[in-house]
């Protein structure tokens, strides 16, 4: 059994796109992250830091978006959404996939909060570096892995689309725009946005983004 905690419109959204591309059966759990004072308590049981996403499989608790999506990739095989190891696109999804995590997120996340520092201060180094390479990468390539899409799609187009669509912090290159184009019309993604927004109405509201 898979069971997904989750809260619409935040990181677990990505998460919750990937489930739908596997086409495998599992449970949600509404976690809301944006409500005073957080989850629940017995909710770090699961995420130490009452954050989401998190899965429980088969006994088995993930966290952490690209350890969950590296899980999943490499658990259900038939989806073809994991380069198997061996396959010469395995090192660029794995990079794919932890690039956005640790390098993406955080240097969005400094920019948003006015943050000012040097390459050095921060392992995930410079907003403008982290802007440059993606573009270049999805410049040159149509995926995140190369060509064909891949789970580290689901990580990396929710963070392009959130980050630069909702956020407007990340600035609106034609590489993003066009990589967009080409995963907006997978039905699991359409899927996941129209419940995404179903579910948002049973949460704390999105905090907004002045840009």
């Amino acid at each position: 059994m898979l069971k997904f905690y989750h809260c619409p419109w935040s990181r677990s959204s990505s998460i919750f796109w990937l489930l739908e591309e596997l086409g495998q059966p599992y449970e949600m759990e509404l976690i809301d992250v944006r409500m005073p004072g957080g989850p629940p308590e017995d909710y770090r049981a699961i995420q130490p830091s009452k954050k989401v996403p998190a899965i429980v499989h088969d006994g088995n608790i993930v966290t952490e978006r690209a350890a969950i999506a590296l899980y999943l990739g490499d658990a259900f095989p038939e989806a073809n959404l994991a380069p198997a190891i061996g396959d010469k696109d395995r090192a660029a999804y794995l990079a794919a996939m932890v690039y956005c995590d640790s390098v993406l997120d955080p240097a969005v996340a400094a920019r948003a909060h006015g943050l000012e520092y040097q390459s050095r201060d921060y392992s995930f180094g410079l907003f403008d570096d982290m802007v440059a390479y993606v573009e270049r990468m999805l410049s040159r390539q149509p995926f995140a892995a190369g060509g064909r899409f891949t789970a580290a799609d689901t990580q990396l187009a929710s963070a392009i689309g959130f980050t630069m669509g909702i956020m407007k912090v990340l600035p609106e290159k034609p590489a993003f725009v066009d990589y967009l184009a080409r995963i907006s019309d997978r039905p699991a993604y359409q899927r996941v946005q129209a419940r995404d927004a179903e579910l948002a109405k049973r949460v704390t509201p999105l905090p907004s983004f002045s840009g």
